[in-house]
C-alpha cells in the first residue's frame, strides 16, 4: 500500500469524525444564510496557527450579507452587512451565500480539528471581554479607513485567535502574539502587525471589563466567524415603550 496515500485517506477520516462530533456537541440557537462580501479595517499578517505555517491572512473586519435567518439567526440580526472577525484559519469565506449554525462562542470552531475541542467558556469570556473593551465600531462598513485603524484592526484579529488556538496561561499575563505558549502542533503566533497592541489589550482581560453579547456563525466546510449581537437601536426600543404604555392605558383607561 502506498504509504502515503493511506496517511492521507487516515488524516481525511480523522477530520470527517471529529466533523460529526463537532456538530452533535454544538447547539444551534438559530441559522443565518450569509456570504463573505467584502473587508473592513484590517490588513495582511503573517501567522503560525490553525493549520497555517507562516502564511499571509487577512487579519481584520469580514463584512457578512445576511439574506435569511431562523430562531436568534432572524431576531438578533437584520438582513444585510453584518462586521464580523474570522475565528478560524484553515478554511474559506463563503464567497456565496451559505447556510451557518448560529451557537454560543464556546461552542465553536467546526470542525474541532486544530484545538482538539470545543474553545469553552473561559476563552468565550476573554474574547467578550476583548471585544467589549477595546473593538472601535469605526472599523466596520467598507471604509476608506486610516493607517491607524487598519493598524488596530490587525492587531484585534492577531489577539482573537491568540486566545481561540493557544492554551490558557495561567493569568492574561501568559497571553503573548509572538510566541507559541501551547506544548505540541497546537498553538499560535504571528508577525506583521502591531503584536505591542495586541498583547496589551491580552494583558488588559482581567474579567472586570464591559463584555459584548456575541455568538459563533458555524460552518463546517466554510470559515467560521464571530460576531456581535445587534440589539434595537435606542430609538426603537424608545417607541416600543410608547406603544406598550398606550396599549397599557387603553386597557385600564
Amino acid at each position: 500500500m502506498n504509504t502515503r496515500k493511506s496517511t492521507k485517506t487516515c488524516l481525511t477520516i480523522i477530520v470527517l469524525v471529529l466533523a460529526i462530533t463537532c456538530a452533535a456537541v454544538a447547539v444551534p440557537v438559530g441559522t443565518v444564510d450569509i456570504e463573505h462580501t467584502g473587508y473592513g479595517a484590517g490588513g495582511y499578517l503573517r501567522v503560525w496557527g490553525g493549520g497555517l505555517f507562516g502564511s499571509y491572512v487577512r487579519g481584520g473586519v469580514y463584512v457578512l450579507d445576511k439574506t435569511d435567518g431562523t430562531g436568534q439567526g432572524d431576531d438578533l440580526w437584520s438582513d444585510g452587512p453584518i462586521e464580523s472577525f474570522c475565528i478560524e484559519l484553515s478554511q474559506w469565506s463563503p464567497k456565496n451565500p451559505h447556510e451557518y449554525d448560529v451557537v454560543m462562542p464556546e461552542e465553536a470552531q467546526r470542525p474541532t480539528y486544530f484545538l482538539g475541542g470545543p474553545i469553552g467558556p473561559d476563552k468565550a469570556e476573554y474574547l467578550s471581554e476583548l471585544w467589549g473593551r477595546f473593538f472601535d465600531p469605526d472599523w466596520a462598513g467598507f471604509g476608506p479607513f486610516t493607517f491607524q485603524q487598519n493598524r488596530e484592526a490587525k492587531a484585534f484579529a492577531a489577539a482573537i485567535w491568540e486566545i481561540i488556538y493557544e492554551d490558557l496561561p495561567a493569568s492574561p499575563a501568559g497571553w503573548n502574539v509572538i510566541i507559541d505558549g501551547t506544548f505540541g502542533p497546537r498553538g499560535f503566533r504571528c508577525s506583521d502587525v502591531d503584536t505591542y497592541t495586541a498583547n496589551q489589550w491580552l494583558h488588559a482581560l482581567d474579567g472586570t471589563g464591559p463584555k459584548a453579547d456575541l455568538r459563533a456563525f458555524l460552518n463546517g466546510c466554510k470559515q467560521d466567524f464571530i460576531v456581535r449581537v445587534h440589539m434595537p437601536e435606542p430609538v426603537t426600543i424608545t417607541l416600543l415603550g410608547l406603544g406598550a404604555l398606550s396599549l397599557f392605558r387603553k386597557k385600564h383607561g
